[in-house]
């Protein structure tokens, strides 16, 4: 039987608790598939369960960036030294296959609560070293106007200097969401910057560019977060198109992260060879206004690394070896690809 043969729930019941993400998607970004065949359709495949996410690597888990190991308080996880994530809602418009927060994304613990607010001020100001708060979850623009804005003031009490960087695949997946009226209360918050998160040239619409559109003219920089996904855009024109896309819509390509090693997901996965390549293909054909940093987030709570050939110290064994900002040598599971690389042992 094909990926497409089987339905949603007879996939879903077959998944473990700890890694299960629901399946949910918008009737505009479900539009956007030519097919309902996940095998063929890159939009398909992104929101379309697969028989992949049963099968549960070793290696991977519902939390592969140990956020849990950072949590300052419900809620707010502080990893790096200068900026916090805020988890403000656990539910999106569309649940993405590749999530990586699955301990936590349409996990029923719902929006965040006045308590768990007034806890994370508490925190926030006792650490003054935070600059820079992100907001994410979830999907934080799946908050009513009013919601988002009384969490965005209490924050500001507490320093009415963070930048905010608002985390959201709400334009690519529910674009009409992005109201005149949204966009004028975002935009009262001077340091706002959106992160979006486009995979494929095909979800940059009119509507995309027009839900762009409305952010920027309030003075809101936007950038892009890809995640180099298999059978998506591990394509040296599609991202290539993809990248030159952004830029005509104002969207700046700020990552391409290799993909976490969330329970589930190995089907997505590409090699990081393969990643190293493409970038190389990129660097020959684009500006560098158009290209991304390739990232990924160490396993085990390593933090965020640039992933070129100084921090891509070989393959051994059937593992990457990769350096981490703290001197450390994290692995990184080496699938799938027939190509070599320096170090092989």
């Amino acid at each position: 039987m094909k990926d497409s043969d089987y339905s949603p729930r007879q996939i879903l019941e077959g998944v473990d608790p700890q890694t299960r993400l629901p399946y949910g998607v918008s009737q505009y970004y479900k539009s956007l598939a030519r097919s309902q065949d996940p095998d063929n359709d890159p939009i398909a495949a992104q929101f379309i369960p697969r028989p992949g996410e049963q099968v549960l690597l070793p290696y991977e888990s519902g939390d592969p960036i140990s956020d849990k190991q950072y949590e300052a308080a419900p809620r707010l996880i502080h990893h790096y030294h200068d900026r916090a994530l805020i988890l403000v809602n656990d539910r999106c418009a569309t649940y993405c296959r590749h999530c990586f927060r699955r301990h936590f994304t349409g996990s029923s613990t719902g929006r965040l609560t006045g308590s768990q607010l007034e806890e994370i001020c508490r925190v926030l100001s006792q650490r003054p070293q935070i600059q820079e708060l992100l907001l994410s979850g979830g999907d934080p623009l799946m908050l009513p106007d009013g919601e988002l804005q009384v969490i965005l003031e209490a924050l500001t009490e507490v320093n009415p200097d963070y930048i905010f960087r608002m985390a959201t695949r709400i334009p690519v997946v529910m674009p009409g969401r992005i109201t005149e009226e949204l966009a004028d209360m975002l935009g009262r918050y001077g340091a706002m910057w959106i992160v979006t998160h486009v995979n494929h040239p095909r979800e940059i619409t009119p509507e995309f560019t027009r839900a762009i559109d409305r952010l920027v003219s309030r003075g809101m920089p936007v950038l892009n977060q890809a995640v180099l996904l298999r059978g998506v855009n591990d394509d040296e024109g599609v991202l290539e198109d993809l990248m030159r896309g952004l830029l005509r819509a104002k969207v700046k390509p700020y990552y391409l992260f290799q993909g976490d090693l969330a329970g589930g997901t190995r089907h997505f996965r590409t090699s990081i060879f393969r990643g190293l390549e493409l970038m190389k293909h990129l660097r020959s054909r684009l500006s560098g206004m158009a290209i991304p940093t390739y990232a990924v987030d160490l396993p085990g709570g390593g933090g965020k690394i640039p992933l070129h050939e100084g921090t891509v110290l070989g393959v051994f064994e059937g593992w990457y070896h990769l350096q981490g900002p703290d001197g450390q040598v994290y692995r990184y599971p080496h699938e799938g690809d027939e190509s070599s690389f320096g170090g092989e042992t």
